[in-house]
């Protein structure tokens, strides 16, 4: 491989995320093994991001690399209007059980609760089919005038067009779009902290939603990321907070609609985040780690009521179909994570991760400039009180053997379920390292 001619015609052609024509990347990845990725100059990294939170396995993990492999010997893709396939059967049917409570493993459907799964290619598209889901469910229900949404400050739920428009309008990536976006109603995020007093926060949420309290209530669903908002500041606040907003919704006939695309297949220490809250929401996303990071798959999952009161409405059925949805690559490697997630104590290994993050990044509370140090299962954040020199701290980061990717004010990282505990000490030292690079 001619890597300086790769990195020209990278130059010249690709237009990484969140980034310019032709920005130079970081490194060119030539392989990938357990949690190392391997770059063309030799160095192999550890990746702290889990390739942006969805290799929770690693890499080249044999049991994934075998879904993968058998299922391309069967079918790699079918359309799944009109037609079905057993892994995409299986994985709805495990979604459905470990969402009502069950584990990876449990079959029939679960235990009530979330028992139907749409499949999508995207975590913006399963946040794209929630928000129909909620419209259609109103429709069916009797109230086709809920068209909007109420959402958090901080909140991020994806880069598509209804998905921007339930995002943080001011603080977020996408406020040069407000003009071109539907306008819903955004509540103050929570305060800081899983153990926060939310007693001054409720009294502000509850003006604001009695100002939404008349006979021609407009909204359709409240949307958050429960506990942890990701791209927004990962950002951790009370469960208690979750509660309170699912009983606000429930008590006015709106929906709740949950976004773990993040936080979901044990993230922040649960299987989903919404456990710690003891709620349950009407409809739910989930994405990123549903793959183990081999491939592109989301999933929308709504309750019994939510899929009646949908074919009630006048099309009779969900408007939405994604041509690769439940893809059977896809929903087999799925399948077999799902597997992996049960079998190797994934709970367990999150929270050893946590402890070894919480006591490794202790250190960056002296340093100047830093204003917070939290975590929360397998992620650690460091937040600064100036924006990131981004270049700088990766630049840190990765001579201490670690491939980060810091935004805004924030370096963090997400390290894969199989991060071993001197690994993780070395992720640590690197974001120290990193954390006074970039507030140079």
């Amino acid at each position: 491989m001619d890597i300086d001619a790769l990195l020209a015609a990278d130059a010249a052609h690709v237009w990484h995320p969140y980034a310019p024509v032709g920005a130079t990347p970081f490194g060119v990845v030539t392989g990938a093994k357990g949690v190392r990725l391997q770059f063309s100059d030799g160095s192999t990294p550890i990746d702290a991001m889990s390739s942006w939170w969805a290799a929770i396995h690693g890499y080249r993990h044999p049991r994934l690399d075998a879904a993968l492999a058998d299922q391309v010997g069967r079918v790699a893709h079918v359309m799944f209007g009109g037609l079905t396939h057993e892994p995409g059967v299986t994985l709805a049917t495990r979604l459905a059980a470990m969402a009502s409570g069950g584990t990876p493993t449990e079959g029939a459907g679960g235990r009530g609760g979330l028992p139907h799964v749409f499949f999508a290619d995207s975590g913006s598209v399963s946040v794209e089919v929630a928000l129909k889901m909620a419209l259609q469910a109103q429709r069916g229900s009797g109230h086709p005038q809920r068209t909007r949404f109420v959402a958090l400050e901080g909140g991020y739920h994806g880069d598509t067009f209804g998905a921007m428009s339930v995002c943080d309008p001011v603080g977020g990536m996408h406020t040069m779009f407000a003009g071109a976006l539907p306008q819903n109603t955004f509540l103050p995020r929570p305060p800081a902290g899983l153990d926060a007093d939310i007693s001054e926060w409720t009294a502000t949420c509850s003006t604001i939603l009695g100002r939404l309290d008349d006979p021609d209530d407009d909204v359709a669903a409240i949307i958050i990321e429960p506990v942890l908002q990701g791209a927004g500041g990962m950002h951790i606040y009370p469960p208690a907070a979750v509660r309170w907003l699912a009983d606000q919704a429930s008590a006015r006939g709106w929906l709740l609609i949950l976004d773990e695309i993040a936080t979901g297949f044990g993230r922040t220490g649960t299987m989903f985040a919404f456990e710690r809250a003891g709620v349950t929401p009407d409809i739910l996303c989930v994405g990123k780690a549903l793959s183990a990071g081999y491939l592109t798959l989301a999933a929308t999952l709504c309750s019994a009521q939510v899929a009646a009161a949908i074919e009630a409405s006048e099309s009779g059925v969900l408007m939405h179909g994604p041509t690769y949805m439940a893809n059977p690559l896809a929903c087999s490697v799925a399948n077999s994570s799902l597997d992996l997630l049960n079998e190797a104590d994934a709970l367990g290994a999150v929270g050893n991760i946590g402890d070894g993050l919480a006591a490794g990044l202790e250190p960056a509370r002296e340093l100047p400039g830093v204003i917070d140090v939290r975590t929360i299962g397998a992620v650690g954040v460091v937040q600064l009180d100036r924006p990131v020199d981004v270049a700088a701290a990766t630049h840190a980061s990765l001579d201490h053997g670690v491939w980060i990717r810091p935004f805004r004010d924030l370096i963090y990282v997400m390290p894969p379920y199989i991060t071993e505990p001197a690994d993780v000490a070395q992720i640590c030292t690197s974001i120290l390292a990193a954390t006074k690079a970039g507030l140079e």
